[in-house]
């Protein structure tokens, strides 16, 4: 890498999966406040996120909120406060006709969300379809350790309509899996994708990644093609996030095995290539996908969007976080649920909403919001005009003018004397960093972040 290059690659910016980032919730955003906008919500799309804080082991990598449970008894338990969490946030929907807001999209993620018992999925399911309007063409989908795919799941899933998977593969080197804690050789995954088409779930994301301990270029192109083989119809290639600060269970990880900013890049770059002769197109900057698959075709059409999930084709305007620690976003605002499974559990079982905290948009968030969405999704803003459909003029965004004329200047954006950014080729790998311009919070949680590249 040149000197720019690592400059850049270098520098600590959020991923961008909302804005205003999760660091800068507070607890002003209470449940009664939350009560009170989803009593207020425009009757549009929604969007439903459950999270399953329960893992059987923590890996060593893992930056999830998430804990170890050997036992299904807690599991079990945690699944009915769900039930009881769901009646009562569709309660509050429901007293406004609530039902009249179809939900095209549902996600499970974790943790292992997979370790709930058939029953308890087939008890959150009921409750799911008596609180909402599930629209026929919902897209379900389930992030899924492949370790634990059976047939027998894979049925379970199957019968209560998920019809998207995604496979925490990260990387098929034996070495790399010893040294981030996760054992999973390519003939488990390969099972657990025969399962999972066996029962008709055909849309398969795998998430690789990259910047792990001990991986080579070799390791993660031969994981690449590995991954051609069994044929995902996406791929997520993330850069592994180290901040041990956060995450005590990344402290087992060897930083010294770990690759700089030049060996980082190198190895996403190898990833790439393998994927992209493999046929896949480049989606934003770490998703991959055939080009007959929904999230290339909203990528084309300009459709594409950028969630807690990441890449999206969810254009639903309210996403209903359920479950410990989940994120909500309602056009007022951002809530998050309680972090531990207790407060949440007696908040719900004293009838109130188990928000922790979150934040209340004002025009300048949502403008900000827009411009950086168009950005990670596009490469390209208009600034001037998104800055416009919220009362801004052009000049309201100098700030973060200023703080792209080094990129301008290193070539890596354009920017136009109307207000218009362009990303250039040559800076697309580092698109956080010239997101993190318009971030007017950054400042204040810098190091929190991980690295861009």
């Amino acid at each position: 890498m040149t000197d720019i290059q690592t400059r850049y690659a270098e520098r600590n910016v959020p991923r961008y999966t909302s804005y205003p980032t999760a660091p800068h919730f507070n607890a002003g955003v209470t449940g009664t406040r939350y009560a009170g906008w989803l009593q207020t919500l425009p009757e549009t799309d929604l969007s439903l996120y459950l999270h399953v804080p329960f893992c059987r082991e923590i890996c060593h990598y893992c930056g999830c909120h998430t804990k170890a449970s050997r036992k299904d008894a807690p599991i079990e338990a945690y699944a009915r406060t769900l039930v009881a969490e769901i009646k009562l946030i569709g309660a509050a929907l429901n007293a406004t006709g609530g039902r009249s807001r179809p939900v095209t999209h549902i996600h499970w993620g974790g943790g292992t969300p997979s370790l709930l018992p058939r029953d308890s999925f087939l008890a959150v399911m009921q409750a799911l379809r008596e609180a909402f309007d599930i629209a026929p063409e919902c897209e379900h989908a389930i992030e899924l350790d492949p370790r634990y795919v059976t047939r027998d799941l894979a049925a379970t899933l199957a019968s209560i309509g998920v019809n998207r998977a995604s496979l925490g593969v990260q990387d098929f080197d034996p070495g790399v899996q010893r040294a981030i804690g996760r054992i999973q050789p390519l003939e488990i995954v390969s099972a657990a994708v025969a399962a999972l088409r066996g029962v008709g779930i055909d849309a398969i994301n795998f998430d690789l990644m990259y910047g792990l301990p001990g991986q080579t270029r070799d390791a993660i192109t031969a994981t690449a093609r590995q991954t051609l083989e069994l044929a995902p119809t996406r791929v997520a290639l993330f850069g592994y996030a180290h901040v041990p600060w956060m995450k005590k269970n990344q402290r087992l990880i060897d930083e010294a095995a770990l690759p700089d900013a030049s060996g980082r890049r190198a190895l996403a770059d190898a990833a790439r290539a393998v994927l992209l002769d493999g046929g896949f197109e480049a989606i934003g900057l770490d998703h991959f996908a055939r080009p007959e698959d929904a999230m290339a075709q909203a990528h084309r059409s300009g459709t594409l969007k950028r969630n807690f999930q990441g890449y999206t084709c969810d254009t639903a305007e309210s996403i209903i976080g359920l479950g410990v620690s989940s994120i909500g976003r309602l056009p007022q605002g951002y809530v998050q649920n309680a972090p531990d499974v207790s407060s949440w559990h007696r908040m719900v079982e004293d009838g109130i909403a188990p928000v922790a905290r979150g934040i209340a948009l004002d025009d300048d968030d949502r403008a900000r919001a827009a411009i950086i969405e168009a950005v990670m999704t596009d490469y390209s803003a208009d600034f001037a005009a998104i800055g416009a459909r919220y009362g801004f003029a052009k000049q309201h965004f100098d700030d973060a003018v200023e703080r792209l004329r080094e990129m301008q200047d290193d070539g890596l954006v354009t920017l136009s004397d109307e207000g218009q950014l362009e990303v250039t080729p040559a800076g697309r790998a580092y698109v956080r960093v010239v997101a993190a311009a318009f971030d007017a919070y950054l400042e204040e949680n810098r190091a929190r972040h991980s690295v861009a590249v």
